[in-house]
């Protein structure tokens, strides 16, 4: 009876153990909205729900969109300092009012195309990954772009001095500073929020990537389609440190691998899905990934570059500088070309 006995209570911390070890190896994830379209749903949801088989080790993630958690965007990296979610999608623009560093290597102007922004990212990811680490507590996975921030409007507009007096959606500072610039009012409008707002006046103009704003329907409200790009609008993954200390040095460089493909399928596929989103916006062919519609596009002249290249000089960088020091110590080296000088180091800190 006692031998029994004790093979029960054997059985059942054996029991316990595997509860526990299946409880170690489910991570909970925080993702991108919903409503920001194919990159979310084509990309990132099955790579989560097949975490496993991606990376090769016996673990599941527990994958939430954010917009069905109630959590909000800007709250995406104190989530993850407080250990609510193991594995976080940071949406870049939003958790630098958070943190303005964040913001430095998608400031308004600096990133025209995806080569440049490709440029620019591997130049800053050692500090947005140190930044990360230090204030959040967080390891960095990787960053990918959801591609050049373009124009929609509702009223009629020319070129980019014609949205001066208007009321346009931006998502961050830097993009407000711009805006006003122009003699605009900047609006923040979270990204499930604008399609209502566009509709009912709240804002007469806003700004995101072509494909999500074809995704969210933007342009069943909007009528003119300007392809002029402010940013590309980085976003990526971050997981908890006491989370990733967990694990073995093997198995961080398995799930380093898993990301690392994954964020480089992205680049790739947002590019993909920019390109066809200019041509379905406005009705043209090939359209295969979005929804075609029929918006006016606003031509882009040499002066609306202008306005967007000189930003970085003029508007973005001075700013955003000026509030870098403010918000913490830090030491900015300067350069002749701020584009050049945010290439190769924006800015050491002093902790």
């Amino acid at each position: 009876m006692k031998k029994f006995t004790i093979g029960v209570v054997t059985l059942g911390l054996i029991a316990s153990a595997s509860l526990v070890c299946a409880a170690e190896t489910t991570l909970n994830v925080l993702g991108q909205p919903l409503a920001t379209g194919l990159i979310q749903k084509n990309k990132e949801q099955p790579f989560f729900e097949n975490f496993a088989e991606n990376t090769g080790l016996d673990i599941e993630a527990n994958y939430k969109a954010i917009d069905v958690t109630g959590l909000k965007s800007e709250e995406t990296l104190r989530v993850l300092k407080n250990g609510l979610f193991d594995i976080v999608s940071i949406r870049t623009a939003q958790a630098a009012r958070d943190e303005v560093f964040l913001l430095g290597q998608d400031l308004v102007g600096l990133n025209p195309d995806y080569e440049t922004a490709r440029k620019v990212y591997d130049a800053y990811k050692p500090h947005f990954a140190e930044r990360v680490k230090e204030k959040f507590n967080g390891h960095l996975l990787g960053l990918w772009p959801f591609g050049p921030q373009v124009l929609f409007c509702k009223p009629e507009i020319s070129g980019l001095k014609d949205i001066k007096g208007k009321k346009v959606r931006v998502y961050d500072q830097s993009l407000a500073q711009f805006v006003e610039s122009l003699g605009a009012t900047p609006v923040p409008i979270g990204f499930s929020e604008v399609q209502q707002a566009l509709a009912r006046g709240v804002t007469e103009c806003a700004i995101t990537g072509a494909s999500s704003a074809n995704s969210a329907g933007w342009p069943e409200v909007t009528e003119y389609f300007m392809p002029i790009g402010f940013q590309v609008g980085f976003n990526g993954y971050a997981i908890n440190i006491d989370t990733w200390n967990k694990f073995s040095a093997e198995e961080q460089g398995k799930i380093q691998a898993a990301f690392d493909t994954l964020n480089a399928d992205i680049w790739k596929y947002s590019q993909e899905l920019f390109e066809d989103a200019l041509r379905c916006n406005v009705g043209k062919e090939p359209c295969t990934t979005v929804t075609k519609y029929n918006m006016k596009e606003v031509p882009v002249t040499a002066e609306d570059l202008k306005l967007v290249s000189n930003a970085v000089k003029d508007i973005s960088f001075p700013a955003w500088s000026e509030t870098c020091e403010k918000s913490y110590p830090c030491l900015l080296y300067t350069s002749p070309s701020p584009r050049d000088h945010l290439l190769h180091r924006v800015c050491r800190l002093l902790l």
